[in-house]
């Protein structure tokens, strides 16, 4: 084996003369010529002779690095011991507080200012450390000393950027430090599952052992037609299938997006398909190549509690019967809320008893508002254009509220109507070579689906 960075240096202890090696990393194999394949220090006391030179062997054993005795009985009046070492690294998991500068983490860990400061050099245009968030997690390495008394060095660290790519800062050939994005190797698979709801729709994903994220994903692609707190009933049933993301060991270390899945809704079935346009936009579609997004969304809202319907009701602090103009979903303070489709910001701020108030108008015939919010979203103001599935603020009680929660009305020509009845106004319908074009992608789906079993999904999760 090729010892790459090797230093020798020839001691003399007691008589005895000692070749110490050193490597930068690269693990010596043993000699057959030790006769031990244990790996430990052999003191031959015998063949030296000395009492004092085993006495020496003994103390060596004991130090770092660890070391591997070869013993070389063919010297005429000595016998040479090789002792070869293999420094090693490892990683330190540093988590960042708040406050902290890159450099402060990295000399709490154990680095020197001036090394510190080197490396985090090295990381300018490639990546900028003030990014870096009060609860992120970075991996400082250093590189064991071998030698008792001698701290280990700092040999650089990583900052994980997401599942698939970290930066990498180390020690350079030429001197100083030396950064690089790196991207993980790793394997797309499909997963599917499917199940019977009994009560919830996220318990009976769970019970299939679908992520959180993934049924989280799955109440978006269909809650522009569905009211997932009237429409679903026991014995109801999901089907999903979806990509994820392994490792180089067969972990899973990300699940993606869902590329197919199906409602049965009181016996009724409800396919989609993830199918990417001519143009690059990627987007669910129907069995008959309808678009299953819809110009608004019912609930703009992830995992919320219908609380309260549109309608006459007693309300709950003035007391007396009126009509509830909106749907309240009940969520805990800070969930996000999305704009329920594209369009323009008409109001954003405090508005009476609806307290943190926001209004989008989406065209000439539909606006939709949300109220009591904890907080607007930074950069949410009036004129300021948004997206369908875009954050606009954070789920609070402000305003005439007694619980966190949001309320959703939609207006349809300047009326208040309820957003779980009203008809929303379809989107994209494929035709033509953009059909033809889909019609394949939905047969491949299927065929994917067929070809799958609920047992690739017992993969270890990271």
């Amino acid at each position: 084996m090729m010892l790459r960075g090797i230093a020798v240096a020839t001691v003399l202890i007691a008589g005895a003369v000692i070749n110490l090696q050193y490597t930068d990393g690269v693990a010596a194999v043993p000699s057959a010529r030790d006769g031990a394949s244990d790996g430990r220090l052999g003191k031959a006391p015998m063949s030296i002779g000395n009492a004092s030179a085993a006495a020496a062997l003994d103390a060596l054993k004991s130090a770092r690095p660890s070391a591997i005795a070869l013993a070389t009985p063919d010297a005429p009046s000595i016998y040479e011991s090789e002792i070869v070492a293999a420094p090693s690294t490892y990683h330190a998991a540093v988590r960042i507080k708040s406050g902290d500068t890159l450099s402060k983490a990295l000399r709490r860990a154990g680095a020197k200012p001036q090394d510190a400061e080197t490396a985090i050099r090295s990381l300018k245009g490639l990546y900028d450390p003030r990014t870096l968030k009060a609860g992120q997690h970075i991996n400082v390495t250093f590189s064991q000393s071998g030698m008792d008394g001698v701290d280990d060095s700092f040999a650089g660290f990583e900052i994980p950027l997401d599942y698939a790519n970290y930066i990498t800062v180390a020690p350079a050939p030429e001197g100083g430090y030396k950064a690089h994005e790196i991207e993980r190797p790793l394997q797309t698979q499909n997963a599917r599952a499917d199940g019977v709801i009994d009560w919830s729709l996220f318990q009976a994903g769970s019970d299939a052992g679908v992520p959180a994220s993934v049924m989280a994903e799955l109440v978006r692609a269909f809650s522009w037609d569905v009211d997932f707190q009237r429409d679903i009933r026991k014995n109801d049933g999901f089907e999903v299938m979806y990509e994820r993301k392994l490792d180089e060991d067969g972990n899973v270390v990300h699940n993606g997006q869902i590329v197919f899945a199906a409602l049965t809704l009181s016996g009724e079935r409800k396919p989609i398909y993830l199918h990417t346009l001519k143009n690059g936009v990627t987007d669910y579609f129907d069995e008959k190549g309808q678009s299953a997004k819809k110009a608004l969304m019912r609930t703009p809202i992830d995992g919320a509690r219908l609380s309260s319907s549109f309608g006459k009701r007693k309300h709950p602090i003035l007391g007396y019967t009126k009509l509830h103009t909106g749907t309240d979903f009940a969520a805990p303070p800070g969930t996000p809320i999305y704009a329920a489709g594209d369009g323009t910001i008409d109001t954003a701020g405090w508005n009476g008893g609806y307290g943190k108030y926001v209004r989008i108008r989406h065209n000439s015939e539909y606006s939709t508002a949300y109220a009591h919010m904890k907080a607007i979203k930074r950069g949410i103001g009036k004129g300021k254009r948004v997206r369908q599935g875009q954050i606009i603020g954070y789920v609070g009680t402000t305003g005439r509220s007694t619980g966190p929660h949001l309320h959703y009305e939609i207006m349809r020509r300047g009326k208040k109507v309820n957003p779980m009845r009203v008809k929303m106004p379809s989107g994209q319908k494929l035709k033509g070579g953009e059909m033809v074009r889909f019609e394949a992608t939905r047969e491949a789906l299927k065929t994917q689906w067929a070809s799958l079993s609920d047992s690739t999904q017992q993969v270890a999760q990271r």
